[in-house]
């Protein structure tokens, strides 16, 4: 009985998995992780250890050299000062530290100046005067922590007004949500949702979750953190949308929830959030819907280009659709509150009760409740501050100030489209993006290795980021890049020239780290070592 149960068991499980993946698919990816095993082995005998680790330490050593300031002009200080240093001490070498941690070009212009609008994403500025006031909402609640909301009440009246606000943006007034640092958490706190409300009415024990191959990373780290299996399902070639049958057949029992993008972060196209809102009521399963990027764009585009004006249709993503039971949207992106804060919304309240952690147990002090620790997500205590900064944001733009802001956005992203297409016929656009990003590839062709030209356009103080599979760069539009619009144009087309007409020498960046991710099976793991040894050079002082 023994042998049978666990012949059914894995059996059962396995079938499961060749529905989701396909035969060919599961064929390759046994296969893939025989070779990698394979060359990793062999990559440990002495002969090939002698080749590569020497270039692995020239790599690990080109990384700390970028990261980590050098010369006699720096100053490192490893431990307390004895005494206390006074306030225009700090200041100045603040100032200090700012000259020598940059790079500066032949002009003496800081290369990747974020004011100058050339950085893809990363900098979402609401001008000089939202800048000041957050700065005075910050010092007001400086020392707020809204783990204590007797001691803090202000605070906690505020954040519970952004996610009302928020709520109501994307048409769920009677919802429910919460304030998280960012992003990755409130992905994160969904998953966590999804698993335990799972377990408890369906008594999932083994979940598993379904994702688009263009989903955020942060799917793949809350599986990890949490133990979920992913099934993650190509998009279309073309569409660059997911694969709505792949989905379907990828639907099993143990599935929790399905995951779309509103837009995706590598090319900045819509998931049929219909199509998934469909498949996630006819099987009781969640539907997050990841609007982090899109935030405080895309719920202004309807009134911005109504459907049908522009050639573009932005297709239904929010809480109007059937089956969306939860969004994530960072109000520190296109909401120009201070980086750090970030909304998760419910379509239930009693949806957002699996994301809590509740020890009604705990022998401590009084936390929170009386003799019970309860937090609405990771943190415990958290910064008021924050909160304070994106209620005071919030207030500031107001719709009319968030919408003219979308309609720039969007204007000029699809500008930077529409020059591509039709005065650079080496590129191609991914998809038919709507919202705020703009991904592109080389032609077939063409001649022209993209990552190249993502690296000479890096030269000419453009900071972008690189996409694998396919090969392609991406540019998301901030309100710092509406006015550089045609200078982004005007650089992409020489940077193509001056890739043409170059000879290979040294690579860049794109080309050094996706090409070696793509040169053989075990590409990847050596660019997972190579962003280990990222991660150490952040904190080596």
């Amino acid at each position: 009985m023994l042998f049978f149960y666990f012949v059914i068991r894995y059996g059962v499980k396995t079938l499961r998995h060749l529905r989701a993946r396909g035969t060919l698919e599961t064929i390759g990816e046994g296969w893939s992780w025989l070779s990698t095993r394979t060359l990793l082995l062999l990559l440990t005998l002495p002969p090939m250890a002698a080749k590569v680790e020497p270039q692995m330490a020239e790599a690990r050593r080109d990384i700390e050299k970028k990261l980590v300031p050098s010369g006699p002009q720096v100053n490192r200080y490893l431990s307390l000062p004895s005494e206390g240093q006074t306030r225009d001490w700090i200041l100045s070498e603040m100032d200090k530290m700012d000259s020598y941690c940059h790079d500066f070009d032949d002009r003496g212009h800081k290369l990747h100046d974020w004011k100058d609008g050339k950085i893809s994403g990363a900098v979402y500025h609401g001008g000089q005067d939202l800048t000041n006031l957050i700065v005075s909402a910050y010092e007001r609640y400086c020392v707020s922590n809204p783990l204590h909301p007797d001691i803090f009440p202000t605070v906690r009246k505020m954040e519970a007004e952004v996610v009302s606000m928020c709520l109501r943006m994307f048409n769920n007034p009677t919802g429910a949500g919460t304030m998280t640092s960012g992003g990755t958490e409130s992905i994160i706190m969904a998953v966590k949702a999804y698993r335990d409300w799972a377990h408890d009415t369906k008594g999932i024990t083994e979940p598993e979750m379904i994702v688009p191959a263009s989903a955020h990373a942060a799917f793949d780290k809350g599986a990890a953190y949490l133990k979920i299996k992913v099934h993650t399902i190509p998009v279309h070639p073309v569409t660059r949308q997911v694969d709505l049958a792949r989905v379907k057949r990828a639907i099993n029992p143990n599935t929790i929830m399905l995951v779309g993008s509103a837009p995706n972060f590598p090319d900045g196209n819509v998931d049929d959030i219909t199509g998934l809102g469909k498949l996630a009521k006819k099987h009781n399963v969640g539907l997050h819907v990841d609007c982090c990027l899109g935030s405080f764009v895309v719920p202004f585009i309807e009134r911005s280009f109504p459907p049908g004006t522009d050639g573009y249709t932005m297709p239904d993503f929010d809480f109007r659709v059937g089956g969306v039971t939860s969004i994530s949207c960072d109000t520190h992106k296109y909401g120009f509150a201070p980086k750090g804060t970030s909304v998760i919304m419910y379509r239930t309240p009693e949806l957002r009760r699996y994301q809590y952690y509740i020890n009604s147990t705990w022998q401590g002090t009084r936390v929170c409740a009386g003799g019970v620790y309860a937090s609405p997500s990771l943190s415990g205590s958290r910064p008021g501050a924050l909160i304070a900064g994106a209620w005071a944001a919030m207030q500031y733009m107001g719709e009319n100030g968030y919408h003219q802001s979308a309609k720039n956005i969007i204007i000029a992203t699809r500008k930077i489209a529409h020059g591509i297409k039709t005065e650079i016929p080496e590129l191609y656009i991914l998809g038919n993006p709507p919202v705020s990003v703009v991904a592109f590839g080389a032609k077939k062709g063409s001649g022209i290795n993209i990552l190249k030209v993502g690296d000479t356009m890096g030269k000419k103080g453009w900071h972008l980021n690189a996409l694998q599979k396919p090969a392609a760069v991406h540019i998301a539009v901030t309100t710092l890049t509406v006015s550089v619009v045609d200078t982004f144009i005007a650089d992409l087309k020489d940077s193509i020239e001056e890739v043409r007409a170059s000879k290979s020498g040294e690579d860049g960046t794109m080309v050094a780290l996706y090409g070696l991710g793509e040169s053989s099976a075990v590409g990847p793991n050596l660019v997972g070592e190579l962003a280990a040894s990222f991660v150490d050079a952040l904190y080596k002082a």
